[in-house]
């Protein structure tokens, strides 16, 4: 896959993301994706990155703006540094009580490319800076 199918690639399945369309980030991954959640565990599978979502829609919405991804010789692995821009809609099992608290939080994935599709999804961002900007009174 060349660099530039690997950008525009990230730039669908980041477009999906921003506009709510699960469907459309599932069209960007291989079956068994592995799915790295931030400071959890990994799931392996489009059925289970597909439940992830549906979770991740009912207790929060999120857009992700300055946006900039980097793709790496080859186009086979690529990165999304970005700004986390959400509202905190329903209260997530250990995690502060939900009142549709707004954050913004920098944020970052990588990427693994197979075949013309996202093989490996790894999010990172800073829960401690969530969990104090959502506590706030």
């Amino acid at each position: 896959m060349t660099e530039a199918n690997t950008l525009a690639l990230i730039e669908r399945y980041i477009a999906a993301f921003n506009a709510g369309d699960s469907e459309g980030m599932l069209a960007c991954l291989t079956e068994d994706v592995a799915h790295d959640i931030n400071q959890g565990g990994r799931e392996i599978g489009k059925d289970k990155f597909r439940w992830f979502n549906g979770m991740m829609k009912r207790h929060y919405r999120e857009e992700l703006t300055d946006v900039v991804i980097m793709v790496a010789q080859g186009g086979g692995r690529a990165a999304a540094e970005f700004t986390v821009h959400g509202t905190y809609l329903e209260t997530a099992e250990g995690l502060p009580e939900a009142k549709g608290q707004k954050y913004v939080l920098p944020a970052g994935i990588f990427f693994d490319i197979d075949n013309g599709l996202i093989s490996r999804v790894t999010t990172y961002y800073n829960l401690e800076d969530w969990i104090a900007q959502v506590s706030k009174d």
